[in-house]
């Protein structure tokens, strides 16, 4: 059981998670009855598609060369010789399944853009990492993690419980979403030295590691200042919970900026996940008060 949960990286799973609680949330905010079914199977689905990501992704950067003996992030159950490549491409398999069946109802909600949402979401698991032009090598990473985990997540979510899209939808999106990429862009810091040899282009590879903690800076600092929108949409509560984990995220900048890349970034990463489903949920609470 231990060997399918280190798989699962269950401190990654808050990405699919947040979006969906936040998302819903916010239908109360804006006046609209919240369909808690959707919220269910939306849930359900997204664990399975991150779940299976996350298996198919620790089988190719093992194959890749990006997981070896040298890895100074958890331990990887391929790399490790725990599971082998085939069962978690078996279980991958089922798990995107059972996210295609959970998301045929919402499909019939939402219609064709659902489809595509859908469609794409299962083709990205395994296009993170594989494929022709896996999005992980490439430097994308952090684009599609702001894309898919950020505004797809919540602006789905709410399209379906609402039948249409707002801004408020967008920038709820883009808070969470800024917020999940801190995760990545501090897992890719760690991880800079190793990506180099296995031709792992990540941001931190391409562009050096000055440039990942500016972005990670960025990232954080934009996402509270964009807490201004709900204190100006009168959502006075929305506006002010997250604010508590200011100095919690002041911190971890201070302490990413004073250590280079080493085992210690996986306490980070932790701190990032604390971050983000902190943020996330006190955010979530002050809009379900409106």
């Amino acid at each position: 059981m231990i060997r399918w949960l280190l798989a699962a990286r269950p401190k990654t799973l808050t990405a699919a998670i947040v979006p969906i609680v936040a998302a819903t949330a916010l239908v109360r905010a804006n006046g609209y009855a919240i369909h808690w079914w959707v919220t269910g199977l939306c849930l359900f689905s997204a664990l399975c598609i991150q779940v299976a990501t996350n298996f198919i992704n620790d089988a190719i950067d093992f194959d890749k060369g990006a997981d070896t003996a040298e890895r100074i992030g958890p331990t990887r159950v391929t790399q490790s010789g725990l599971i082998t490549q085939k069962t978690l491409y078996r279980v991958s398999a089922v798990l995107l399944l059972l996210a295609f069946f959970a998301g045929v109802p919402l499909v019939y909600l939402g219609g064709w853009p659902i489809v595509i949402v859908g469609v794409l979401s299962l083709l990205m698991a395994y296009s993170y990492t594989g494929g022709p032009m896996p999005l992980a090598y490439l430097g994308l990473g952090d684009l599609f993690v702001v894309i898919f985990f950020g505004l797809i997540a919540v602006g789905g979510v709410y399209f379906i419980q609402t039948g249409h899209y707002s801004t408020s939808a967008l920038v709820l999106g883009l808070q969470i979403g800024f917020l999940s990429t801190v995760l990545i862009a501090i897992n890719n810091l760690r991880d800079v030295h190793q990506d180099v040899k296995a031709n792992k282009k990540t941001l931190a590879v391409r562009f050096g590691i000055l440039f990942v903690r500016t972005e990670i800076v960025l990232l954080i600092m934009v996402s509270f200042l964009l807490q201004v929108y709900w204190l100006r949409e009168g959502s006075l509560r929305a506006a002010l919970l997250p604010l508590i984990f200011l100095p919690f995220a002041i911190r971890l900048l201070r302490q990413i900026a004073k250590n280079d890349p080493s085992p210690i970034y996986n306490r980070y990463l932790a701190q990032s996940a604390l971050l983000h489903v902190g943020f996330g949920l006190v955010l979530s609470v002050g809009l379900y008060l409106k």
